[in-house]
């Protein structure tokens, strides 16, 4: 069963089109890694989906319902949840109160439930320790697990990640991933923008490699990193 549905995105800013005629589909359970260039198009891809920006054609489709024209909050709280590519927490709150925010505000959860759903993510995320301290005085690798953390406390069916292993070390990157594959084993369907080949090929089920806002490759993932045209544009490797 198809969870999320993309047919003929389209999204142009005057005569630039920064997604172009985009369509996939994601299964439930699956985990989908998004490649491309900078400048490629993929957080413009995310906007989309998510509602922060309105398509100019296409349609997409989530859990069994048309949501072209769903406002983000509703789409949050139908179970989309998502990360961002530079964390921006309410850095004056503490830890724990950003969850519960998340979660009350994010997936419409009363106070008290939102309370125990901020102590099971602090627990399942590895923040329990930092519960009482300012987000605003993370280190960065503790600002990427707020910022998963935040969206998993809206309980999302479909969690949207945008470069969140980007500035890790290679151990922090490991930490991740360890964390995103007991996500998925919850059965959380994931798309996942990501530079760090190496930490969405763990993970990944399939890839879609898009460039100047179009499909260029998608299928199993050794398959598409094989591709000549993807080693052409996205790693810079002429064909021998």
């Amino acid at each position: 069963m198809h969870l999320l549905t993309l047919h003929g995105v389209c999204k142009s800013y005057g005569a630039l089109k920064v997604t172009d005629d985009v369509s996939f589909a994601v299964e439930a359970g699956e985990t989908l890694g998004i490649l491309g260039p900078n400048g490629a198009g993929k957080t413009t891809l995310f906007n989309l989906v998510c509602g922060d920006v309105r398509v100019d054609a296409g349609r997409i489709e989530y859990d069994g319902r048309d949501v072209t024209k769903l406002p983000p909050h509703q789409r949050c709280r139908a179970g989309m949840g998502r990360s961002y590519q530079v964390p921006q927490p309410f850095g004056h709150m503490t830890v724990f109160e950003n969850l519960v925010t998340a979660a009350c505000f994010g997936g419409g959860q009363p106070e008290r439930e939102a309370w125990g759903t901020a102590r099971e993510v602090l627990a399942h995320t590895g923040l329990l320790p930092q519960a009482n301290r300012p987000a605003g005085g993370l280190t960065l690798i503790d600002r990427k697990r707020l910022e998963l953390a935040r969206a998993l406390a809206t309980k999302p069916k479909l969690l949207l990640l945008d470069e969140i292993a980007g500035g890790l070390t290679e151990h922090e990157a490991a930490q991740l991933v360890d964390e995103l594959e007991r996500i998925k084993a919850q059965g959380v369907t994931m798309v996942w923008i990501e530079h760090v080949v190496h930490a969405l090929l763990a993970i990944a089920d399939r890839l879609l490699v898009i460039n100047f806002g179009r499909t260029l490759a998608e299928g199993p993932p050794h398959a598409v990193m094989a591709d000549a045209e993807v080693r052409r544009v996205y790693m810079g490797m002429e064909p021998a």
